[in-house]
């Protein structure tokens, strides 16, 4: 879903000036990512990167990786574009679209080292639970853009949501469950803490985690 929110001056025109740089557009045929980033490498997808503090984090520490992520929040995107360019990064790409028409379309099969998706909307509403991204379609076509044994790393901070995720691992068969992790912001698995986990740990939310391994 398309979130609306004020921008800054300084993100609109990142926006408009570093878009050019980091910025993909849609298409309907797949990306070939070595000319997108000039190179072969290990590439990771982060689905829904907020503010894009993280991605950039995860970018600097580990310029041998390609990063791409996805959003759909403009002032987000305005502030992770002015996080790269702070940062002179090579390695980050960006979308803003729909994960799931960007993964059908513009994603190569096998194409991913490791996918991230890291506090999606809980959606709490029951009658809204058919929007939660996490459901046996978006697990098929992680599993197709995964590279054999790749991980999907996956966060949240809604006891429902974790119940929903616990529930949908139980019943598929392309993911090994490799690992769980219930704690209270103190062990996170494997990625740092983002701004949507620092605000529900200040509602006293409990955090979860999960890494699946493509079988």
């Amino acid at each position: 879903m398309r979130r609306t929110g004020r921008m800054t001056p300084g993100q609109q025109r990142a926006l408009r000036d570093l878009w050019p740089r980091y910025g993909v557009r849609h298409s309907s045929g797949p990306l070939c990512l070595d000319e997108l980033f000039g190179r072969s490498a290990s590439r990771v997808l982060e689905i829904g990167f907020g503010d894009g503090e993280a991605l950039v984090a995860q970018a600097t520490a580990s310029p041998e990786t390609d990063y791409l992520g996805i959003e759909v929040h403009e002032p987000g995107v305005g502030h992770c574009l002015l996080l790269a360019a702070n940062a002179d990064l090579s390695n980050l790409r960006v979308i803003m679209r729909d994960a799931m028409e960007v993964m059908q379309q513009q994603i190569p099969d096998e194409a991913l080292s490791r996918i991230n998706l890291y506090f999606p909307d809980p959606w709490p509403k029951r009658r809204h639970h058919k929007r939660r991204i996490l459901q046996p379609t978006f697990l098929s076509l992680a599993a197709q853009k995964l590279q054999p044994g790749g991980p999907l790393h996956v966060a949240t901070d809604s006891a429902s949501y974790a119940e929903h995720i616990d529930a949908l691992i139980a019943a598929q068969e392309l993911f090994e469950l490799s690992e769980r992790r219930e704690h209270g912001g103190e062990n996170a698995l494997d990625r740092l803490t983002t701004k949507f986990e620092k605000r529900g740990l200040r509602r006293g939310h409990r955090i979860w985690d999960w890494r699946l391994v493509r079988i």
